[in-house]
């Protein structure tokens, strides 16, 4: 008797689980006396018959379907089975985790920037996460018609409209065309928000949005990077001497041998000294007191002292700076 009661029992589960895959319908419609439904961690199990959702179960375990499922569906807890009958409904399990997508644009977007007719061209890259929000906006326009439901349907339809989400809101928010990186929280804000209003008409909620870089022409690129390296160095001067002294430092000078060597000696110490004389030039000027010198006044000649005659007094010699006369000795002074 058990073999006829249990003969066309059946077991109600997720039986194609795989990460990317956000919802799975059970494909048999009709469940029959004696199933029994398993909910893994991670999964819910919602019942429905006609687009209406009969009942939602989330917590993980083994149950009887007949004994503790039906008496909690909506319209069908009266439902008595029979030998041959069973009860048609769909059985839809939802995947329940947050899902994370990496997303890159396939083509440079070309922003429109004063100066440049044609836009900036920009790449962008970085990640979105989304997760299922409704369950009856999620069977009215996606599981109504799917028995499948993967991450890259939902990739695909969100990068149709990044584009332009990105054009919108990079123009909006990006106070510096060539720093995009410093609006980027700002930026990605309004882009989760915009995602969200067209997502959630699906039950799909969009929980995180980012833009982890910006990518410019390589010749954009490079000059951005040039004018980084002005500005660090403060004029064009001391950046062409960093870069010969990196130059030179790294090995990268062109030539080879001795003279080599020399020329590039001799190149640096000519640096070193610009540099010297340019840092002493800039150092302000301080007032200092001049110095004292200490010079003796000249000497003034005394009341007393009497003038050296030119010639002796005494021989009439001619007197020279001698205080004594060279031919008789006379004292002079």
């Amino acid at each position: 008797m058990s073999f006829f009661k249990n003969q066309f029992a059946n077991v109600v589960e997720w039986q194609e689980f795989r990460d990317d895959m956000i919802f799975y319908k059970w494909r048999n419609c009709e469940i029959k006396k004696g199933s029994r439904l398993i909910i893994r961690p991670g999964q819910d199990a919602i019942f429905f018959n006609n687009g209406k959702i009969e009942g939602v179960f989330r917590d993980d375990g083994e149950y009887d379907i007949e004994s503790q499922i039906i008496p909690f569906l909506s319209t069908l807890k009266g439902f008595k089975f029979g030998f041959n009958s069973g009860m048609r409904v769909e059985v839809l399990f939802v995947n329940t985790k947050e899902f994370v997508v990496k997303w890159g644009t396939q083509n440079a977007i070309n922003i429109p920037t004063l100066g440049l007719p044609g836009g900036m061209p920009i790449r962008a890259n970085g990640t979105f996460n989304f997760k299922v929000h409704d369950y009856i906006a999620l069977i009215d326009q996606i599981a109504g018609v799917k028995d499948q439901y993967f991450v890259e349907d939902v990739k695909i339809r969100i990068t149709s409209i990044l584009d332009q989400l990105l054009m919108k809101w990079i123009t909006r928010e990006g106070k510096d065309m060539f720093n995009l990186q410093a609006n980027s929280f700002d930026i990605s804000k309004g882009i989760q928000e915009d995602l969200d209003m067209q997502m959630i008409k699906s039950g799909i909620t969009i929980t995180g949005f980012n833009v982890m870089s910006f990518s410019y022409p390589k010749e954009i690129q490079d000059m951005i990077t040039k004018n980084a390296s002005h500005g660090m160095v403060s004029d064009v001067g001391r950046y062409q001497q960093i870069s010969l002294t990196d130059g030179m430092a790294s090995g990268k000078m062109s030539g080879g041998g001795a003279a080599s060597d020399m020329a590039g000696m001799m190149m640096g110490m000519n640096i070193a000294g610009k540099m010297m004389n340019q840092m002493n030039q800039n150092q302000p000027t301080q007032n200092q007191p001049a110095p004292v010198q200490n010079t003796p006044p000249p000497s003034q000649p005394n009341a007393g002292d009497q003038p050296r005659p030119n010639f002796c007094p005494n021989c009439g010699t001619k007197t020279g700076a001698a205080n004594f006369c060279s031919n008789c000795g006379q004292k002079l002074i």
